[in-house]
This record gives structure tokens, C-alpha cells and sequence, in this order.
């Protein structure tokens, strides 16, 4: 069963199409869906979530429908999921047994089939257990049903980073927390290894961001040949895929897929996976995909919009592209056309809109790689350290001064290096290196 709240009887719509939303999660995790209650009320009972008598009625419709889990469409406090335990009767002896998952918890779910690759495994395993540490004296049944790792097959709400013990040892986890924590930092620094590399060749990057499900994947097959996996499921791509792209003036480009965003992404998720987002943060260019046959995009725009902020990667240049153009009526397209006069229209499955995305990849990155002289005072030497490591140092000169330099670079990190900055001609991007 899905449960839901909306803060008032006009808000019945949205919460709605956010129980939608939940039911293609749980449908990615292995569950189905056998019915949605939502109740109007104006803020979450601090005990139960939902009122108690309606607590206890959902409860009992789902004992009545067979179902396996109650799924509430928010994060439940540690209090409020131990209480509707008690009041589902929970057994962690007994065979069969009505579980109690949150939003988070479901999403982590999600999260911990679909993480592959090493650092994948890790992020999800930090995050799980960041979000399950303060749950453990009110949610000690779960951890006790939890599988025996990342991956494992099992019902939704059972896969977890592998601890079984009822009685948890918290230090244990907090020690191991330290170590993921240590390990990803070693993961950051060859992340932060790789970006230095690719600045110093001057080849410009474009992240694809977007809400998930909404065709980044599809689409960066459809402009580089990538022959990544494409599923019509929530979080099919959670390790980014980095693939050149070659621009229709000549340049290549660097064309990065990304995790998708989600309405109430957990925190825990945006922060165990930093370093995988950090390839947005330093991106030259967002391309920001948009499902324009979604029944509220503008919803999406904004959730993804709101966790590029959180990571400091909201004052990119960025391009704005609705995607499965095929899908929608010309009124529909008319509309958004209206709504975002700046955007671009495609289809990454028949190909329409595709040059003219590119031809405007292309002209945005000329225009966000600057060229510009730069003068540091000789005690100054962190700066030209970071100019060196993390920029495009095209020629270095000393005077009585400081040092000279010629440095391509985006608009982004010019603003770091403001106090330095002699000359920021707009002639002279783009100039060859």
C-alpha cells in the first residue's frame, strides 16, 4: 500500500501524482501497488504520520488486501516508524509480517540494485547506513530482515549494506561509516586526479542532468554511440559514463551522464554521492533534460533545479532541453515553448532537434571557455598552484609584479580569481591553446 499526505483539499492533485511517482519506484524495487490512501490534513501527526484512527484503519485494509509493506510517501521520524510498527503488530519472529517503509528507505532500496561499479557499492552502503543509524532503536526490525549485502534479490524494503544482528552494535557501524567514508575520499582524490588531466587538455565538459527517467541516457547514446543501458525504470544510470561528443565546429567535448534527481531526494544519498556529483559541479555546461510528456514538468524542473543549488552547481551555464518531443501534441509543446521561450525541443529516440542541440552545445561552450590574463603577486603562490592544477595555463610570464598568466577557463571559476583578473575580452575565447 502507498500513503500520502496533502496539506489541504487543493492539494489533493499533487500529492497524488507524488504517489504516482512512488508506485514506479516501487514498481523498480519488485513491488506492485494494490491501493493509494491519502490523507488531507495539515501537517504530519508528529506520533503516527497519518492520524492514529487513520493510521490504524490503513493498517488494517492492508492486513485486509494481503499486502506485504505499507510504503508512506515521506520520511518517517525513527518515533513515528517504531510506533506504526507497534501498531502493525510487527514480529521479526514471524514468517509473514507487514512492513513499514518510508520514501528514503524505498529509494535507498532502489539505489542498492542498480550500484555497480565499486564506488557505486560504497556510496550506497554510507548512505544506508547514515540513514538507518538513527533508526535503530525504533526500526531494529529492519535492520534484522535486512539481506545479506548490496545487490542482494529479495522483497522490496530487505536489501540493505548487510548487517542481520537484532541487537546492532552502533560502534561497529560508526567504525565502519568511518572507513567508507576514508575510502571514498581516496575515490575523490582520483576523481580530482582525472578533472586536472582533462582541464590541462583544454577539452571542454557537458553534464546531462535531469530528473530520473527522463531519457539522459537515451539521449547520450543518441549524440556519441555510447550503447549505455537504457530501462524505462527510476535510477537505471547511477555510475556517470563519461564519452567524447564531437561538436559541429570541430571541437570535441566531454558528454557526462548522471545520476537523475527525484521530489525529496534523501540527503543522506545527496551527500554519500558528492563525488560522483562533484562531475557536475566542475562541468563547463549543464545540459538539463526535461521529460516534456511528464503531466507536470515544471514540478521536475524544479526539484532538479533545487538539488543543483544544494550541491553549488546552480550558477552553471545551462541549457534547457525537453526531451520525447515524439510524445507530445504541438498545444502541449506550445505551452512549454511559452513557458521557457529559451529551451530547446528533441527527441533522442527519432533524432528531431539533434543538430540544432548541438549547434547550441556548441555555441554555449565557446562562449563559457574564456581566455584571460591574470597577474598573482609572488606570495600569492596557492593561486597560481590551483591556476596550474585546475585550469588551462596557455603561457606564463614574471614581471616586477608577480607572475603573467594566459588562462583559459569557464565563467564559473573566473569569479574565483576576480582580484587577479587584467583582461576578459570576449574576442578572445576560444582562441586555440
Amino acid at each position: 500500500m502507498l500513503v500520502g499526505l496533502a496539506h489541504s483539499h487543493a492539494g489533493l492533485a499533487e500529492a497524488e501524482a507524488s504517489l504516482e511517482e512512488l508506485a514506479l519506484l516501487a514498481d523498480t524495487a519488485g513491488a506492485d501497488a494494490v491501493e493509494r490512501v491519502v490523507q488531507v490534513r495539515d501537517t504530519p501527526e508528529p506520533a503516527t504520520y497519518l492520524g492514529k484512527g487513520k493510521a490504524r484503519e490503513v493498517i488494517e485494509l492492508a492486513h485486509a488486501l494481503g499486502a506485504d509493506a505499507i510504503i508512506f510517501d515521506d520520511e518517517l521520524a525513527p518515533a513515528q516508524g517504531r510506533n506504526l510498527e507497534d501498531l502493525a503488530g510487527v514480529n521479526p519472529l514471524a514468517a509473514h509480517q507487514l512492513k513499514i517503509i518510508d520514501r528514503t528507505g524505498l529509494i535507498l532500496d532502489v539505489f542498492s540494485q542498480h550500484a555497480h561499479s565499486a564506488e557505486g557499492k560504497l556510496q550506497v552502503e554510507l548512505a544506508q547506513l547514515s540513514y538507518h543509524i538513527p533508526r535503530l532503536r525504533g526500526w531494529s526490525e529492519v535492520m534484522s530482515r535486512m539481506g545479506s549485502g548490496i545487490g542482494t534479490r529479495g522483497p522490496v524494503g530487505t536489501r540493505g549494506p548487510g548487517e542481520t544482528k537484532l541487537e546492532v552494535d552502533r560502534r561497529r557501524i560508526r567504525k565502519r561509516l568511518t572507513k567508507l567514508r576514508g575510502d571514498l575520499v581516496e575515490v575523490e582524490r582520483t576523481r580530482a586526479l582525472k578533472r586536472r588531466r582533462r582541464l590541462r587538455s583544454g577539452v571542454p565538459q557537458v553534464s546531462l542532468v535531469g530528473y530520473t527517467n527522463s531519457g539522459k541516457s537515451t539521449l547520450l547514446n543518441a549524440l556519441t554511440g555510447a550503447g549505455v543501458l537504457v530501462e524505462d525504470r527510476l535510477f537505471s544510470t547511477l555510475d556517470p559514463t563519461a564519452r567524447r561528443l564531437d561538436l559541429p565546429d570541430g571541437r570535441p567535448a566531454v558528454l557526462i551522464d548522471t545520476v537523475g534527481f527525484v521530489k525529496k531526494l534523501p540527503h543522506t544519498l545527496v551527500e554519500a554521492f558528492r563525488s560522483t556529483l562533484e562531475e557536475t559541479v566542475s562541468s563547463d555546461l549543464l545540459l538539463h533534460l526535461v521529460d516534456a510528456s511528464h503531466p507536470d514538468p515544471d514540478a521536475q524542473i524544479d526539484a532538479v533545479r533545487s538539488v543543483l543549488a544544494e550541491i553549488d552547481a546552480g550558477n552553471i551555464p545551462t541549457i534547457l532541453a525537453f526531451n520525447k518531443r515524439d510524445l507530445v501534441s504541438g498545444e502541449d509543446a506550445a505551452l512549454l515553448a511559452a513557458g521557457h521561450p529559451e529551451a530547446r525541443f528533441v527527441s533522442a529516440v527519432t533524432g528531431d532537434g539533434l543538430p540544432g542541440l548541438l549547434a547550441a552545445l556548441s555555441e554555449r561552450l565557446a562562449a563559457a571557455r574564456l581566455v584571460v590574463e591574470l597577474e598573482v603577486p609572488f606570495d600569492r603562490g596557492e593561486v597560481r598552484s590551483q591556476l596550474h592544477d585546475e585550469e588551462e595555463v596557455l603561457e606564463e610570464t614574471f614581471g616586477p609584479a608577480g607572475a603573467h598568466l594566459v588562462v583559459r577557463t569557464s565563467q564559473q571559476a573566473l569569479a574565483r580569481y576576480a582580484e587577479f583578473l587584467l583582461d576578459a575580452s570576449p574576442a578572445r575565447s576560444g582562441e586555440p591553446g
